[in-house]
């Protein structure tokens, strides 16, 4: 009888230690993100109507560009690591100092195009609304949007500590950000009764003591990789080219999934108000029910990059299993969790019965799914975006999420009579699509010759 010969992995580039020190303080960060969100929210509220609704208008512009400086993040991540495993740390500094700083200048581009344009965004954009919305809308722009380059810097510099492997610092970085948003939040609005302005300010405020901080930290020459303390930047377009090849297309699928959910947004509140707040609370509970998922989407860059900068394949699908596995562990905890809570959160909410009902319903059958399809679906992509295929990522996800998410969301919701949970079976019949297609590409192979660097 022949045994098993255990291979010897003593020699991979991330140990359980490594990888430990990795995911957890993604975790952390991202439950915070939710956290911080929820309490925003929770504050702003007790500023009036009004207010809320101006704050969440600008919000949708930001979302938007938080996204796509999160995309370009992505691709220097994913260029710094391909360049950490083939061992040349040069080139890796070159692609992380390009990113920081290049990322911060489209950023201030992008800044002074929202005060130049700022009364066509408010009036075009979100079309005729009310006077006091206006004023609300108008002034959180003001403010808010002079946060557009730090925080494209600060997401720029997480993402060149991540590639480091490093994940402890943007943890840290985020933490003090949280408490200064949070605390200055309250102070403004409760202390001080300011309004639309308490929000804002201190959101400026925290993203400019993050980009600060981080930038500090990245000024250290011992780490692997570092900015140079210099004000002389010049463009290296070959590797803005690299960075951009995958920023852009997971940019544009980011913000074509920001964009479907406005549009099913306007469906849902078609079914009248108890959809309206089932589908709110739900969205508000299925960031958690994701959450590990999230942490795990920006691990898998780090990891898989360094892979396939090392050429190593083998090790590309040891850690892409192992690192799919993780994440169905997290993601079954949490939402086991959450499913046996969900008596006392729906309680949290004080909802009319009808709308606990379908409340209720919607997040066992989100739970379910997440638990079962959603790390297919939005994990094992980022071992694409690690190899550099973040096109084919880009065509898949856009095509199923027009296809079948939006028009399903018509076809279910309003023509079959399911409304707001027949909107939420067409998300998961998205993942399903996305999941086969993800499974044929990576068996497939043809993304191991998409490396970029």
């Amino acid at each position: 009888m022949r045994t098993k010969v255990k291979a010897d992995r003593s020699g991979y580039l991330f140990d359980n230690k490594a990888l430990t020190m990795l995911i957890i303080p993604l975790i952390i960060e991202q439950l915070l993100a939710v956290l911080v969100g929820m309490a925003d929210s929770i504050m702003i509220a007790s500023v009036g109507e009004a207010a809320v609704s101006g704050v969440s208008l600008v919000d949708n512009i930001m979302v938007l560009l938080i996204n796509i400086f999160a995309a370009l993040a992505t691709g220097g991540a994913v260029v710094a690591g391909q360049y950490l495993g083939q061992k040349k740390t040069g080139e890796a500094r070159k692609a992380a100092t390009q990113l920081v700083w290049f990322t911060t200048i489209i950023a201030v581009v992008i800044m002074v195009f929202i005060y130049l344009c700022k009364n066509m965004i408010l009036h075009s954009v979100f079309g005729h609304i009310e006077a006091d919305v206006m004023g609300h809308a108008n002034i959180y722009i003001l403010i808010v949007s002079a946060s557009i380059p730090f925080l494209a810097m600060y997401n720029a510099g997480a993402a060149v500590f991540r590639a480091m492997g490093n994940s402890k610092v943007p943890m840290q970085v985020s933490v003090i950000m949280n408490i200064i948003n949070v605390s200055g939040n309250a102070i403004l609005i409760y202390g001080f009764h300011r309004g639309t302005e308490g929000v804002a300010i201190p959101t400026l405020l925290s993203r400019v003591v993050a980009a600060i901080l981080i930038v500090v930290l990245l000024w250290n020459p011992n780490q692997t990789l570092y900015l140079e303390r210099t004000w002389k930047y010049r463009v290296n377009w070959r590797m803005v080219k690299s960075i951009l090849s995958i920023g852009v297309p997971n940019g544009l699928e980011s913000s074509m999934f920001q964009l479907g959910k406005i549009i099913v947004l306007s469906l849902v509140s078609s079914f009248g108000t108890y959809a309206i707040a089932a589908n709110a609370v739900s969205n508000a509970v299925a960031l958690f029910q994701i959450l590990p998922g999230l942490a795990m989407s920006l691990a898998v860059t780090t990891v898989i990059a360094r892979c396939v900068g090392a050429g190593d394949y083998e090790q590309v699908r040891y850690y892409t299993r192992k690192l799919m596995m993780i994440t169905y562990v997290g993601m079954w905890f949490t939402n086991a969790v959450i499913l046996l809570a969900m008596p006392l959160i729906l309680r949290a909410y004080h909802l009319s019965d009808i709308t606990a009902y379908y409340t209720k319903k919607i997040l066992i059958f989100h739970g379910v799914s997440s638990m079962l399809i959603w790390p297919i679906a939005f994990t094992l992509p980022g071992v694409f975006r690690a190899a550099g295929d973040a096109k084919v990522c880009m065509v898949i996800s856009i095509i199923s999420m027009w296809i079948f998410r939006i028009i399903f969301s018509y076809v279910l919701g309003k023509y079959m009579g399911m409304e707001v949970f027949g909107v939420w079976v067409a998300m998961v019949i998205d993942w399903v699509v996305r999941c086969i297609c993800f499974i044929i590409r990576y068996f497939g192979g043809k993304w191991k010759k998409a490396a970029i660097v």
